[in-house]
């Protein structure tokens, strides 16, 4: 059977899962905590892939590695950039850029030496499967979280997202790193830290990975205020119906 990763940069949005495994196992690998076991009839591997670039690498490289994982989803907060991606929206990642990557004049901008590439695309049937439980989770959570119908205008988006060792927490930086992406012919919807180079271990072992992202923020002036009450009163409950929605429409093989 196979086994699915579902990965998080923070423990909240990963607490709900936890508690719903079946046959749960504590596995402490390379410094970090695994929960292995049942999710409504899967196997799953729940992991924290901790902040940033190189701690998200090195998990993805675990999970793949240690534990024989088949797929990897990951699920996170982000900031919005793109037009009409705003707090409470949640982004499906087609394919992740590292906006602070530049080798240039070796290289273009944005392209990771020695691939060819800048753009690393996530599977299309898994991510296909995220979108539809993304739609269907956020139904569900939001319903929960605003049982009087409140903000109805929040949307689900499709496109790509931005990763880099930074936290984007101001208004002129986030305009700045947009225009230099779309010089470049690139339109990244939301920004955040580990994706990328979840996408790039993904592609180095042929391991189906798809994402998505709630927007806690616009990556503006106010990020740093916005997130971590956001984590805890909307993007958790969000993670934990969405991968829910999602465990149960994977196929059973």
């Amino acid at each position: 059977m196979n086994t699915t990763a579902i990965l998080s940069a923070l423990a909240e949005e990963q607490q709900g899962l936890v508690e719903q495994l079946d046959n749960p196992v504590h596995v402490q690998r390379a410094g970090r905590d695994f929960w292995r076991g049942d999710l409504l009839g899967h196997q799953v591997v729940l992991g924290l892939s901790k902040i940033g670039k190189v701690a998200a690498a090195a998990t993805a490289t675990v999970l793949i590695e240690a534990f024989g994982v088949n797929r990897i989803v990951f699920t996170g907060v982000a900031g919005g950039i793109g037009p009409g991606v705003n707090v409470g929206d949640v982004v499906v990642a087609t394919d992740f850029v590292q906006h602070d990557m530049d080798a240039s004049p070796l290289y273009p901008r944005y392209e990771v030496p020695l691939y060819g590439r800048s753009r690393f695309h996530c599977d299309s049937a898994l991510s296909a499967i995220l979108l539809e439980a993304a739609r269907a989770g956020v139904t569900r959570a939001r319903a929960q979280i605003h049982p009087n119908g409140q903000d109805g205008r929040l949307q689900v988006h499709l496109g790509l997202v931005a990763s880099g060792d930074r936290f984007v927490s101001s208004e002129s930086e986030s305009r700045l790193l947009l225009e230099a992406l779309q010089s470049s012919g690139l339109e990244p919807l939301a920004v955040e830290m580990e994706g990328a180079a979840v996408a790039q271990v993904c592609f180095d072992y042929g391991i189906p990975f798809a994402a998505m992202r709630t927007i806690s923020d616009r990556a503006d002036d106010q990020a740093h205020v916005d997130v971590p009450r956001f984590v805890t009163e909307v993007a958790s409950r969000y993670a934990q119906a969405i991968m829910l929605a999602l465990v149960a429409r994977l196929p059973r093989n």
